[in-house]
């Protein structure tokens, strides 16, 4: 039988290196086989690695950990992390794992690892349902923020500043109007999660703002065009995503 498997996701790297240290002192069988970040990569870790269980911080820069627990159905156990004890205890409720408030207590994690290892003969529950019963009510929700890169510079954008995602080679782009920079998370991993913050596909290589869709054209040739609201680029609608425009 292999050795368990878990991913860490938290935002602030001393916290997420203290939970790591914690973990492999109350669980030396244990691999920690990955950790990340930000909501985007954790979704992305989780799809490549295949892990056990997951450690995700309900508030985290991209997607919040609800989200990303949402898209796990009944693969992967799941332990939240979060200073809001509201949050842990209605995902604990709903049928997650269990949880940890931060700052991280030795002796409230050892009880978590007991109940995760007692646990992993079972399925894990479908966490589906979970981010609409926490999102329910909360009214409107801190700004989610995404990592980038620029050369040598780290940016954190607002997700609500992005204008689009356009897929490159080995990164995707990220355009608002000042800045392009480029995260590393495939736009495929991309697409359906932003659809939940209000982002569409329109092509495989664009995941576009809808409150920055001004218009739709079809031209001579019958391809659909997209423009922006207050930016130049006009961007292709592939036969695949046309239904998001009906009448056309």
């Amino acid at each position: 039988m292999r050795r368990p498997r878990i991913l860490i996701a938290d935002d602030e790297p001393l916290l997420r290196a203290e939970l790591i240290d914690s973990l492999k002192q109350l669980w030396p069988d244990a691999e920690i086989v990955g950790e990340a970040g930000d909501g985007f990569e954790a979704l992305r870790l989780a799809r490549e690695l295949e892990p056990d269980i997951a450690f995700l911080d309900i508030r985290m820069p991209g997607l919040s950990g609800l989200q990303v627990a949402a898209t796990f159905g009944q693969r992967i156990h799941v332990v939240f992390v979060t200073a809001h004890e509201e949050h842990a205890l209605a995902a604990f409720d709903e049928g997650a794992l269990d949880y940890v408030l931060k700052p991280t207590d030795p002796a409230r994690l050892a009880r978590t690892v007991s109940r995760v290892r007692e646990r992993l003969s079972s399925p894990p529950p479908d966490l589906a349902r979970l981010m609409q019963r926490l999102d329910h009510g909360r009214g409107q929700e801190a700004p989610q923020w995404l990592q980038t890169t620029v050369g040598n510079a780290i940016h954190f954008i607002d997700l609500g500043d992005i204008i689009y995602f356009c897929a490159e080679t080995k990164y995707t782009k990220v355009i608002t109007d000042t800045l392009e920079s480029h995260i590393r998370t495939p736009l495929k991993d991309l697409a359906d999660t932003l659809e939940v913050v209000g982002f569409w596909q329109i092509h495989r290589s664009y995941v576009v703002a809808v409150k920055r869709i001004a218009s739709v054209t079809r031209d001579a040739d019958g391809a659909l065009w997209l423009s922006l609201r207050d930016h130049a680029t006009r961007l292709p609608v592939s036969q695949r995503f046309q239904h998001r425009f009906k009448g056309m």
